[in-house]
């Protein structure tokens, strides 16, 4: 599963020349930390280009909750969908920090690819990417726990946003943990209680806003789903003791003990 597009984003995959005049066809915002930029269910159609920082795409539950589907950062497009398909918006995109974009109409956004069967092919690859990503994170939700779900959104984190310090890799999206819950589907309670096991075990370390990864290879072999016996070569390996982690022991039925 994956909350990131592809490696390499439409933006930066088109010709600079394509570029530049698909940039030009639109006007530019500014969008502020927690503002949403586009609405599930709205009928709008213009599409964004995302020139910095980042933003989340999520879907409302039928529970009143929200599932994140994926992070969305500089050089991608979104709504891109509805301007193709003229359809209602499948999801809503919020500004995560400051967002800089390029507000293109759907007529404009339409006419460009029309004009540039290349640029159409990298859409239709970038949509194919999220219907791949989609079909995996179904999988996930009925087959993994909660600890293997949430250890597989760390490392993907860390990977692909995070940086390198003294204490370990430190995840550079402040996700708070009703997010990290909405991105896997799960309740903030079984997040909170996933994370202690972590913690416990010294493979992360939490602050407001924060996650440090200390022990990258334990929590690879936790999102693989396989025991957390191993840990940094040279180090002799822990044993299990009632109460560690271990990825089959937790899923989002269980409740939270007491604090």
């Amino acid at each position: 599963m994956s909350l990131f597009g592809q490696d390499r984003s439409f933006l930066h995959a088109l010709p600079a020349a394509d570029r530049r005049a698909l940039l030009a066809e639109g006007a530019p915002r500014r969008y502020a930390p927690g503002e949403v930029m586009i609405r599930e269910r709205d009928t709008s159609a213009y599409v964004l280009a995302l020139l910095s920082g980042w933003s989340v795409v999520s879907v409302g539950t039928e529970r009143g909750a929200r599932l994140i589907l994926a992070l969305r950062g500089a050089g991608e497009v979104v709504g891109d969908l509805a301007a193709v398909d003229r359809g209602p918006r499948s999801a809503t995109v919020t500004a995560l920090g400051q967002v800089e974009a390029v507000a293109i109409s759907g007529d404009r956004f339409r006419r460009f690819l029309a004009a540039r069967p290349h640029a159409t092919a990298l859409i239709m690859r970038q949509l194919a990417t999220r219907l791949r990503s989609a079909d995996v994170e179904r999988r996930s939700l009925a087959s993994e726990t909660v600890l293997q779900r949430l250890a597989a959104r760390l490392v993907e984190l860390a990977e692909r946003a995070g940086r390198r310090a003294e204490s370990g890799t430190v995840l550079e999206l402040p996700l708070p943990q009703h997010d990290l819950a909405a991105a896997i589907g799960a309740t903030r309670e079984a997040v909170a209680k996933a994370l202690r096991l972590l913690r416990e075990q010294g493979v992360v370390r939490t602050a407001q806003r924060t996650v440090i990864v200390i022990d990258m290879p334990v929590l690879v072999l936790l999102a693989q789903g396989r025991p957390a016996r191993e840990t940094r070569p040279g180090r002799p390996g822990r044993q299990e003791r009632p109460g560690r982690a271990h990825p089959g022991a937790h899923s989002s039925d269980e409740q939270p003990p007491p604090v």
